[in-house]
């Protein structure tokens, strides 16, 4: 045994021995670290805890401080409020004694008026009615003399700037477009070297006049007249084509069935080149490009189409330019007027073959081709058949009146003038009152001679009105009934004038039969 207990003592401590007292150690410094950690833990929740509740009592105390000081703005309203309940309270009962003071004073009044009343009817020996009557008929008698004056002053300085101002936007425009007087005709007429030619163009049992007028759909004339072959159509471009091809074919001499279809087609494909350079030539001398090309094939037929001999073409040019001129005068959209002016007329290429007026065809075939709408309704109002809603299109009808009204642009056979003179007078005579009515200036003008006994000046100037009312429904129906190659004549203006009203300095004696 000793010698084991030697044996221990000199191979050192025990291992496990040295381990479980490392274990120990580890575990008491585990557990003392565990208890700092935890004390310290408890310490900081206990602060926070701390803070929140201070914090928690902070914001009661300031809850309740809100609510007190609500609680005394509330009090000090109920107060400003009772003390106005009691002010209008007071008001109300003073305003009732105001009340019956005012009605019974009302009813003294009353009282006293009808004793007045009575008093003036027994001293003037009239009824209240029949005063009423004799004052109203006094003060309406006033009150159309000086609205009669008034009406005629303001009428006067109305018409005088007006004129001032369009005479000179119109003298403008006019004077910036230098045009043409009309010489064109609207027959066609084939010149042919002598009447031997004649025979050739009927050909045997007339098969080559057949021909040409199946060709062409135009009636071909030949009659005495030396050395002239005459074309005649209600289409343009079909006369065109046919004086075209009669021309060709008289040069030429061969004179066939089969030549005649080769000479039409070759014309007709000739007429369609010169539409088409005629529409674009046009759009660019009145500065109206991207105009639609379906739309300048159409309208390049107008280079055939007159109207009392003025070549539409040319007329919806000369209209392009003083719409322009005049709507930039006045500040009006120029492009929509510049357009709208071009086209006007443009129904007139077709309207052999679609059914309905110019105006509207063409406001159809603007919308059609995607034009905008104000300028298909410039379009299509410029002859009143639709009601005008822009100021362009006001434009447009007097561009158009002023192109075909100015001296030179059109004919008219003196039958259809003394008619139209006739018209205008028997419109101005139809009314009661009028003596004698005379048509001026071309018929721009009518002269009314009034019985002064049946219409007195403001009456005069009724009369004026309504004639000129009449005189332009006339004119429009009258453009609309009648074909589409005819001009629509301006409205007259009209002085009414009574034989003993006073004449104004420079003015126009009336006449007298």
């Amino acid at each position: 045994m000793w010698g084991a207990i030697m044996r221990l003592l000199r191979s050192g401590p025990d291992p496990r021995i040295e381990a479980k007292l490392e274990a120990e150690r580890i575990l008491q410094q585990a557990g003392e670290q565990a208890d700092r950690e935890a004390r310290k833990r408890q310490e900081e929740a206990r602060e926070q805890a701390q803070a929140e509740r201070d914090q928690i009592l902070a914001d009661v105390r300031g809850a309740r401080d809100d609510l007190q000081r609500a609680v005394d703005r509330l009090d000090r309203r109920e107060a400003t409020l009772d003390d106005r309940i009691r002010s209008l309270d007071d008001r109300d009962s003073k305003l009732n004694r105001d009340g019956q003071r005012l009605q019974q004073r009302g009813a003294a009044l009353d009282q006293r008026e009808a004793e007045h009343d009575q008093r003036l009817e027994e001293v003037s020996n009239l009824t209240r009615d029949e005063a009423r009557t004799v004052l109203f008929a006094r003060v309406e008698l006033e009150i159309s003399d000086e609205a009669g004056r008034l009406v005629r002053e303001a009428e006067q300085k109305a018409k005088g700037e007006a004129e001032t101002r369009a005479r000179k936007i119109i003298a403008t425009a006019i004077q910036r477009v230098a045009s043409e007087v009309t010489t064109e005709s609207t027959v066609s007429v084939v010149q042919i070297p002598s009447d031997e030619m004649k025979g050739r163009i009927i050909g045997r049992e007339g098969r080559n006049i057949r021909a040409l007028e199946a060709a062409l759909g135009c009636d071909l004339i030949i009659d005495d007249t030396p050395d002239v072959v005459t074309v005649s159509g209600f289409d343009p471009v079909r006369r065109e084509v046919g004086r075209l091809s009669l021309s060709r074919l008289v040069a030429d001499g061969r004179i066939h069935p089969t030549r005649i279809e080769e000479t039409v087609a070759k014309a007709q494909r000739d007429v369609d080149r010169i539409i088409r350079e005629s529409g674009d030539e046009a759009a660019i001398e009145a500065h109206c490009s991207g105009l639609p090309r379906e739309m300048l094939d159409i309208f390049g037929r107008l280079r055939f189409r007159t109207s009392y001999g003025q070549n539409q073409l040319r007329h919806a040019v000369e209209t392009a330019h003083i719409g322009a001129m005049i709507a930039q005068e006045i500040h009006a959209d120029v492009e929509v007027t510049r357009r709208g002016s071009l086209l006007h007329d443009v129904g007139k290429a077709i309207d052999h073959d679609v059914e309905g007026t110019h105006a509207i065809i063409g406001g159809d075939l603007a919308r059609r081709f995607k034009l905008s709408e104000d300028i298909a309704h410039c379009i299509e109002a410029h002859h009143d058949e639709v009601e005008i809603r822009s100021v362009e299109a006001i434009i447009v009808q007097m561009a158009d009146a002023i192109s075909g009204g100015r001296p030179g642009a059109r004919r008219e056979s003196a039958e259809r003038y003394i008619e139209r003179l006739r018209a205008l007078e028997d419109i101005a005579t139809s009314f009661d009152g009028v003596g004698q009515a005379y048509a001026i200036q071309a018929g721009r003008e009518v002269r009314v001679v009034v019985d002064p006994r049946e219409i007195d000046d403001l009456g005069a100037m009724r009369l004026a009105r309504d004639i000129s009312s009449r005189s332009r429904n006339r004119c429009n129906t009258r453009a609309r009934s009648a074909s589409p190659s005819c001009a629509r004549p301006a409205p007259p203006s009209t002085r009414a004038r009574s034989p003993g009203a006073r004449r104004p300095h420079g003015a126009a004696r009336p006449a007298h039969a």
